[in-house]
């Protein structure tokens, strides 16, 4: 099986001309292993024009897109791969408003399915950071009067990032996650869902950490206005000025979603810089 790793556009589109030429992709990643039916697990097949398979002992037809990012769109198959391509190798994030215009779907259709696409962008939690590890909190969204720093009943969105640090101070990895409060309880989750037992964890001085440091290796120094932190105040100032830029509005329920979009870019650029 041939996967696509290119980032070349006019690659891409040759590889995928129409909407056979991607449900035949879709079919060789999915049954790369042999069929098997849903229905009852028979494994012999027969497979029709548009390489979805159906099951010779209950007949039970599937499609190669059904079970993927790919079940049940109804505007095309490549014009969502294109979509997903985009998303995927773009440096810069994309508007549903843009990408209704630029392929032809509607504004809400482009939502949805962009929403669907970040959904899949989110980390399995497989790998978690070791080495150097910097960790902290920040918030989303305009100025308030009389809210600073970390106060609880803002209406600004809370959130809390960690970035694993090369030898030389780079970004290798990050990630970031809606979080209710500045407690530990809530500062907890960046660490159990992504951090190792192992890492060696920096944050500032704030209290919420301390309750953490029992179970992970956890440093606390002063920020010094970020100057300790440049790689992860970095970070944070890109995704924040990412998300004002792009988007005219976030809300709260698909906030993670979008964060779990620009951390899937810098993660993936990361990669491909080291290979």
């Amino acid at each position: 099986m041939d996967i696509f790793k290119g980032q070349n556009l006019l690659e891409f589109s040759d590889r995928f001309k129409s909407d056979n030429d991607c449900k035949k992709y879709l079919a060789d990643i999915k049954w790369k292993d042999g069929f098997e039916c849903i229905k009852c697990g028979h494994k012999k097949s027969q497979v029709r024009k548009d390489f979805s398979r159906t099951c010779n002992i209950c007949s039970h037809q599937e499609s190669a897109t059904a079970h993927t990012l790919f079940h049940k769109v109804k505007f095309g198959v490549r014009k969502a791969f294109f979509i997903v391509f985009e998303m995927a190798t773009s440096t810069k994030g994309l508007s549903a408003s843009y990408v209704s215009v630029r392929y032809g779907v509607t504004q809400t259709t482009a939502r949805l399915f962009m929403h669907k696409v970040r959904e899949a962008m989110s980390s399995s939690g497989n790998n978690p950071m070791d080495g150097d590890v910097h960790v902290d909190e920040f918030v989303v969204g305009g100025r308030e009067e009389k809210k600073i720093g970390r106060s609880y009943d803002s209406k600004k969105k809370k959130a809390i990032t960690a970035v694993q640090l090369t030898e030389d101070g780079k970004v290798r990895r990050m990630y970031a996650m809606r979080i209710k409060d500045f407690s530990a309880r809530s500062l907890q989750y960046i660490f159990v869902n992504h951090i190792s037992r192992e890492a060696k964890v920096t944050t500032d001085k704030w209290r919420g950490y301390r309750p953490i440091a029992k179970a992970y290796d956890i440093t606390q120094i002063d920020s010094n206005k970020g100057l300790n932190f440049k790689g992860l105040h970095t970070m944070i100032h890109q995704v924040k000025s990412w998300i004002r830029t792009t988007y005219s509005w976030v809300s709260d329920v698909n906030i993670n979603r979008y964060f779990d979009e620009f951390c899937f870019r810098i993660n993936r650029s990361q990669i491909l810089v080291m290979r």
